[in-house]
């Protein structure tokens, strides 16, 4: 009889013990699954991050050879010497490279994307050394630029699970306080 009162209590131990080490699993297995999504998003974050300062670099540079060019008033004009030239080569190579890393941790939207961004980007360096440039294709080329950064943002944004959108509801180029020059 003594055995039969033991069974239970022995059968029950046993469970607990099972639930407690399946509960236990489960929870390791969930903290483990969050630091790893928050590792990757954190480097996600750094390499979106470094990449959209890569492009920035490059329309900056273009956005002032094209005031040289006089295709646009909004910028301090630089002139098209061998050492201007190589610094935006420098910031091409830059993309280029960061590119890699962010092709490795992104989805295939926010890829979509940065190829959209790219292409706008090569057109305005284009016309940045175009000498048949008119100002009007350098501002269509540029609303063009800034919505495609727009569109990677957003993307980018969706990637790392960030709500919002970070566009400010006036969008307008040149912006509305712009006096174009006489």
């Amino acid at each position: 009889m003594a055995d039969g009162i033991q069974l239970p209590a022995l059968i029950g131990v046993l469970v607990g013990a099972a639930a407690s080490y399946a509960v236990s699993a489960l929870a390791e297995r969930t903290r483990w699954q969050r630091q790893t999504a928050a590792r990757w998003d954190e480097r996600r974050l750094i390499a979106y991050a470094d990449y959209a300062q890569a492009i920035k670099a490059i329309v900056t540079l273009a956005h002032r050879l094209a005031a040289h060019r006089g295709l646009t008033p909004d910028a301090k004009p630089l002139q098209p010497t061998e050492a201007n030239l190589a610094l935006l080569q420098d910031a091409e190579e830059r993309r280029s490279s960061l590119l890699e890393g962010v092709r490795l941790l992104t989805d295939s939207d926010t890829l979509t994307a940065i190829r959209a961004l790219n292409h706008r980007v090569w057109h305005l360096v284009a016309l940045s050394a175009d000498e048949g440039a008119s100002p009007q294709d350098w501002s269509t080329a540029f609303s063009q630029y800034r919505e495609a950064r727009d569109e990677y943002h957003r993307h980018a944004r969706h990637s790392l699970g960030i709500p919002g959108v970070a566009l400010s509801h006036d969008q307008t180029w040149p912006p509305r306080w712009h006096q174009p020059a006489p």
